[in-house]
């Protein structure tokens, strides 16, 4: 349980009064440099945000909440942040949105900014599978819901769909069309949804009886001429590959493109099948095989988790972590 700590004590520890640690938390312009300085200094080593000292002085709801997503320019995160700042608007909330860019400490820094604003809760669509600072929240008894990710050994509430299977899926999928040969492509599997996605790509290889073969795996950051880089590699002769299973939509037409600049034809020289179902992936100039996560229903049900968290106004007796099924959708790059 986080010990609440009040205008008083920061007052107390700096040695000014009360009223001058809300001048300085208001930007207040008539305060001696020295005096801001001790304020500032004991508000950090007391380990609080600027809204910790606002909750001391005052009592109001606000009707925001907050949503972190890692990257906005991924489609999967604009297409989900759409649907939950629709949804939460149709609930009477406002959504301020923070986006971390796949940086920890771009998420420390979201996380305290969107408490300083005073949102009433937050939710989180990309952490790493064990963060301290999303603990931290969570302990603050500040509602929370994570979706598309979730973090080990965490009694945050979370949706995520069932990654492994749906790596398994688009494994045997690939299997019943006479691929042996399979690549994989992934950033670095520190989020959940990667990890298990890529356990998948494994476990699915061993249930079918072959060899795991490191060099069909590309598992770090996604530039095009990396990419181009691998695909040269894993199709040259004596054993090319004849498919490759993008970890997400975003990857796979990268992927699709670099196919189109080396004249490598889809799906008759490689067969290409993404993860996410993301609009663009229906584009019938993309015509993409993909998993669907059900992405609508996942954020929806996110939104509707985290105003009942916030209506309770304490933690919920019973945890919701729903892990949801995948689906198969099959077009043309297959």
């Amino acid at each position: 349980m986080k010990i609440t700590v009040t205008s008083n004590d920061v007052a107390k520890k700096a040695g000014v009064s009360q009223s001058t640690v809300s001048r300085v938390i208001n930007n207040y312009p008539y305060i001696r440099s020295d005096t801001k300085q001790k304020v500032l200094q004991a508000i950090e080593e007391m380990g609080f945000t600027p809204d910790e000292v606002a909750r001391s002085l005052t009592k109001r709801k606000t009707a925001t909440i907050g949503l972190i997503v890692g990257d906005i320019s991924n489609s999967f995160f604009a297409e989900t942040a759409k649907i939950i700042i629709s949804e939460a608007r149709k609930r009477g909330f406002d959504v301020i949105l923070s986006d971390t860019d796949h940086e920890k400490e771009n998420l420390k820094k979201s996380i305290d900014m969107l408490v300083g604003k005073r949102v009433e809760g937050i939710i989180i669509g990309s952490v790493e599978r064990t963060e301290e600072e999303v603990d931290r929240l969570y302990e603050s008894e500040t509602p929370v819901v994570l979706f598309n990710t979730r973090m080990e050994d965490s009694l945050c509430d979370y949706f995520v769909l069932d990654n492994n299977r749906g790596a398994k899926m688009a494994m045997d999928y690939l299997f019943r069309k006479n691929h042996q040969r399979i690549g994989f492509i992934s950033p670095p599997a520190k989020y959940s949804t990667l990890y298990e996605r890529m356990e998948g790509y494994k476990q699915a290889l061993t249930e079918q009886g072959i060899e795991y073969d490191p060099g069909l795996l590309y598992n770090d950051t996604i530039e095009p001429e990396e990419i181009k880089k691998y695909l040269k590699n894993i199709l040259s002769p004596p054993h090319p590959a004849t498919a490759v299973f993008a970890a997400s939509d975003q990857i796979a037409v990268t992927v699709l493109e670099q196919c189109k600049r080396m004249n490598i034809r889809v799906p008759e020289d490689l067969a290409v099948i993404g993860f996410d179902d993301i609009h663009l992936s229906s584009n019938p100039f993309i015509d993409l095989t993909t998993i669907s996560q059900k992405h609508k229903m996942m954020s929806l049900s996110a939104v509707e988790r985290l105003i009942e968290l916030i209506k309770t106004k304490e933690k919920a007796p019973q945890h919701v972590q729903e892990i949801m099924e995948p689906e198969l959708v099959e077009r043309g790059t297959t």
